[in-house]
C-alpha cells in the first residue's frame, strides 16, 4: 500500500471524484436517498480527499460555522487510518480558519472514532436517513 496523502478538493475540479466516494458509501452502501446526500452547502464547503498514490478514496467536507460532514472512505481503504488521516486534515484546517469549535453528526457506530480525535457526545441518539447518529462537539485545547 503506498502512503496515503489528504488535501483540499475544489468542489468543482474534483467534483466526480467527491461524488463517486459519496455516492458508493453513502447511497449505495448506506441507502442514503441521493436527493439527502446533495445539498446547497457543497457548493460553500471546504471539501478534502484522501488519495492512495493518485486515486481518490475519501472524502470530508468542512462548512464555514465548523461543522464538518460526509466523513467517507471506500470500503477497501476502511481500517487503514484513511479517515484519521482526513479527520485530522480537517481539523487543522478549521484551526487554522478560526474556527475553536468543530461539529458533526456521528453515525453511532463511528463514535469511537471521533471520540480519539477529541469529540465528546452532546446529544441523545437520534435518525438521519434512517441511521442513528448523535451530535458531537470538539473544542481546540489552549
Amino acid at each position: 500500500m503506498n502512503s496515503i496523502s489528504v488535501r483540499v478538493a475544489d468542489w468543482q475540479k474534483d467534483n466526480a471524484d467527491l461524488r463517486r466516494i459519496r455516492e458508493k458509501v453513502f447511497i449505495a452502501e448506506q441507502a442514503v436517498p441521493p436527493e439527502l446526500e446533495w445539498d446547497t452547502e457543497d457548493a460553500q464547503a471546504v471539501h478534502f480527499l484522501a488519495y492512495e498514490g493518485d486515486y481518490a478514496i475519501g472524502t470530508a467536507r468542512l462548512l464555514p460555522d465548523g461543522q464538518i460532514g460526509r466523513v467517507s472512505v471506500l470500503k477497501d481503504w476502511r481500517g487503514l487510518n484513511v479517515g484519521d488521516a482526513l479527520l485530522a486534515a480537517v481539523i487543522a484546517e478549521a484551526e487554522r480558519r478560526g474556527l475553536h469549535e468543530q461539529r458533526l453528526s456521528a453515525q453511532v457506530q463511528a463514535t469511537p472514532f471521533y471520540e480519539r480525535h477529541g469529540f465528546r457526545i452532546l446529544s441523545e441518539e437520534y435518525l438521519d436517513a434512517g441511521i442513528p447518529h448523535v451530535d458531537m462537539l470538539r473544542q481546540q485545547s489552549s
